[in-house]
């Protein structure tokens, strides 16, 4: 098997933390549990989706910061939190207060853009400024200041009993360098990178080219390689990689198969872009650990990083979770030259 230039530094995992509306606190025990198995076997974060008005995880910052009080070491990320339903002043208060709780484990990733069904979910969200909200990068940008220690008030001082700082707080010195963009198009890449951000990249990205054939892995390549080209710290900057991998070293039979099923439902949508967007994915791997280490390193996209965050599947079982998790701990990740953190 051929090398990767860049050895497997760091491993982490993201999931969507679905519930049932009948029980909802199961589904989030499950995640905390899952989050909790991750720092025992070593994975250095663990990232959660966000989904408003669904039947997932709406308040990741939440959940991180009960994840925080349950674990000592792994890093807790989101992957992506939305800030079109977000004020960014507020955002950056309880990304702060989390990351202090946590000792400085998290990493918020964020994306910008108009909320998705806005004009189904407007009148709740935006009643009387909706026409108004501006959802392009100035979003984020307004974040990063806040988060980074630029003034939020023209006032500071003391007023009668009260003090008042012009910033937020509190303020966490290092969450600034630890907050992530969450792009699919090389506009993305390097506004995240010109902006001193770090990039995620997912299972997803947009075929901005008015001509095919499209290669998923090849696009994903370029937009790294954006990031890193306008990024301060050029080809150190961070990058993270969140494709779908499913190993089956210590699965049933049942679960191979239900696995495999999984996969081959969603492989004709990776055959060519999607929709107005033009969205291409990729395909999930799936396969023992030797096999998956095989396809990744075939990957172009895959040899550029070393971080990765590889997405659990949605609609799985708690045990499936535990059995993926076992397995890419103890086996996809030695193979890919991961050692487990301590």
């Amino acid at each position: 098997m051929p090398s990767s230039p860049r050895p497997l530094r760091k491993l982490g995992f993201l999931t969507i933390g679905l519930f049932d509306e009948a029980d909802p606190r199961r589904g989030h025990e499950s995640t905390l549990e899952i989050i909790e198995l991750g720092e025992r076997l070593g994975f250095d974060s663990a990232w959660l989706r966000h989904r408003h008005l669904q039947y997932g995880i709406s308040s990741p910052v939440a959940v991180m910061a009960a994840a925080s009080q349950r674990t000592s070491r792994i890093e807790l990320g989101t992957a992506v939190i939305p800030l079109g339903w977000e004020n960014p002043l507020r955002l950056a208060e309880d990304l702060a207060t989390v990351d202090i709780l946590s000792g400085g484990r998290i990493n918020p990733g964020v994306s910008v853009g108009p909320p998705m069904h806005f004009d189904e979910v407007k009148g709740a969200l935006y009643p009387d400024t909706a026409d108004a909200e501006d959802f392009s990068y100035e979003r984020v940008r307004r974040l990063l200041d806040f988060v980074r220690g630029k003034p939020a008030s023209d006032f500071s001082g003391v007023q009668g009993f009260e003090v008042f700082s012009d910033r937020v707080q509190p303020h966490s010195p290092g969450l600034g360098r630890r907050l992530w963009y969450g792009g699919g198009s090389l506009s993305s890449a390097r506004w995240a990178g010109e902006h001193g951000m770090n990039f995620l990249t997912s299972s997803v990205v947009k075929a901005e080219g008015a001509e095919g054939p499209y290669d998923f892995a090849q696009i994903q390549l370029s937009h790294i390689r954006a990031f890193r080209a306008a990024h301060p710290d050029g080809a150190d900057a961070r990058v993270s990689q969140g494709l779908v991998v499913i190993p089956t070293d210590s699965a049933s039979p049942e679960q191979r198969a239900k696995y495999e099923e999984y996969a081959a439902k969603r492989t004709p949508r990776t055959t060519s872009p999607q929709g107005p967007a033009r969205l291409m994915f990729a395909p999930d791997i799936v396969g023992t650990s030797q096999e998956i280490a095989e396809r990744l390193h075939a990957h172009a996209a895959f040899r550029e990083v070393d971080e990765v965050a590889f997405a659990l599947p949605f609609t799985f079982e708690h045990e499936d979770y535990v059995q993926i998790l076992t397995d890419m701990a103890t086996k996809l990740g030695p193979t890919l030259g991961w050692r487990p953190g301590a």
